[in-house]
């Protein structure tokens, strides 16, 4: 009897696993077949960006803004007036466009539009595609918490949300999608740079040129530069631009500009010819007049006061050029004594053979690359008391400098250039103790 209920529990036990394994695996099989909840977010627009051959954007109540790729790739603004488009500005909004996802998925077949404010959409995006094909995308009301839109296509009858983020991206005005560089030319191909400060009291004209990668004041002389300052400039002419909402007070900025105070005009040449900017002041505000643009707009003070800047700004006060590389020759004449250091890889050796103690001879080398200025002056040159030539670049760059006792300081000159610089006396002492000091290698006296 024992054994019957047994191979009976046995059976059931069986059955109940058989059926478990069989609900288990239909429900398996069938989720395949259930569709997406509506909460699930949906892709709304899928466009290659490359495709995209013109856009119209209609902001309720304003004008339309027309844009059109042409055969070169650049987007140009056609509508409401001809400007050239900010390239990057474009692109951004082409990157929201093409690959445009919803939050949800409200209703597969909204019944009545007017309720989400897309009856009369806030924002239309018309966009034009090769092939003749075209999109209309519809943005409108926000939804309650406001963190959202309400959005569909014109050609699908289904209704959606997208985070507010994308409306922003997409709600563009002429101004903000219009070229607002003040000078537009390659300034990786910019030969020379005229800078002339009209300040009252402050007038100078500075002109840079630049051979190969390396640039240099020629006027009013022919100065070494600081590169770092340099740079800067170009920096700020390259990103000088309106301010926008100026843009519109045409007369006002040509009557504040006619009566304003001369400030500085910029002069760049290279590879497409001349491009001028013009700066003026009045009281607080700075205008601008550009040669490659019409009319006349306001700059902040920014972007002005950069402009500012003085000859002696722009000059390099060290007294070497070879950085932090080792040169491979060094020679130095102080009064009756003398020292000559040559590299071999990486060791330094005297005129007697004898190699010398790195230690010590980095630290005549960080000295002389401190020797810097205070400032420029225009004499007290005499009789120089101290000779450094330094040999560096496989001996390609052959630098030589002089200095001499001043009243208070040293006055130093660099050989066949007529600049003087003004050297602190500590500069210089510590330069000749640390010359005095390098030694022989422990290692060698052994």
């Amino acid at each position: 009897m024992k054994l019957r209920d047994l191979f009976i529990a046995a059976c059931v036990l069986a059955v109940l696993l058989g059926v478990l394994y069989w609900s288990n695996h239909r429900k398996q099989g069938g989720d395949s077949s259930v569709k997406a909840s509506p909460d699930a977010p949906v892709k709304i627009l899928s466009l290659n960006q490359t495709e995209i051959i013109r856009l119209i954007i209609q902001r309720r109540g304003q004008s339309q803004v027309d844009l059109s790729r042409n055969g070169s790739g650049t987007w140009q603004i056609t509508a409401p007036m001809p400007l050239p488009a900010d390239q990057a500005d474009v692109a951004s909004l082409l990157s929201t466009l093409s690959s445009l996802n919803s939050d949800r998925l409200l209703d597969e077949k909204a019944p009545d539009l007017a309720p989400y404010g897309l009856a009369n959409p806030s924002l239309e995006v018309d966009v034009a595609l090769k092939g003749d094909k075209t999109e209309k995308l519809l943005i409108g009301d926000p939804t309650p918490t406001g963190n959202a839109y309400y959005v569909m296509l014109a050609s699908d009858p289904r209704l959606f949300t997208a985070a507010s983020y994308n409306k922003s991206n997409l709600d563009k005005s002429v101004n903000d999608l219009r070229d607002k560089r003040l000078l537009t030319a390659d300034f990786d191909r910019v030969s020379q740079i005229e800078l002339m400060n009209q300040k009252p009291g402050k007038q100078q004209d500075i002109t840079f040129v630049r051979n190969k990668d390396a640039w240099q004041i020629r006027k009013p002389q022919p100065y070494r530069v600081d590169t770092d300052q340099v740079d800067a400039l170009i920096r700020s002419l390259k990103d000088a631009k309106m301010d926008t909402a100026s843009a519109s007070e045409g007369a006002s900025n040509a009557a504040a500009f006619k009566s304003a105070a001369p400030f500085a005009i910029a002069k760049i040449t290279g590879a497409s010819g001349t491009q001028k900017l013009e700066v003026r002041k009045r009281k607080d505000d700075y205008y601008v007049k550009s040669s490659v643009l019409s009319g006349i707009y306001k700059v902040s003070a920014n972007s002005a006061v950069r402009l500012d800047k003085s000859l002696d700004s722009f000059r390099n006060r060290k007294l070497f050029d070879f950085g932090y590389q080792d040169p491979e020759k060094l020679e130095i004449h102080d009064g009756s004594k003398s020292y000559f250091l040559t590299r071999s890889g990486s060791d330094w050796w005297g005129l007697d053979g004898k190699k010398l103690d790195e230690v010590s001879v980095q630290s005549l080398l960080s000295k002389i690359r401190e020797l810097s200025a205070e400032k420029f002056t225009d004499s007290g040159f005499t009789t120089p008391t101290l000779e450094i030539a330094v040999a560096s670049n496989d001996s390609k760059r052959i630098e030589k400098v002089y200095i001499a006792k001043g009243k208070d300081t040293y006055i130093a000159r660099r050989e066949s250039e007529p600049a003087l610089y003004e050297l602190p006396v500590s500069i210089v002492v510590d330069l000749q103790k640390s010359a005095a000091g390098v030694k022989p290698d422990s290692e060698s006296k052994k």
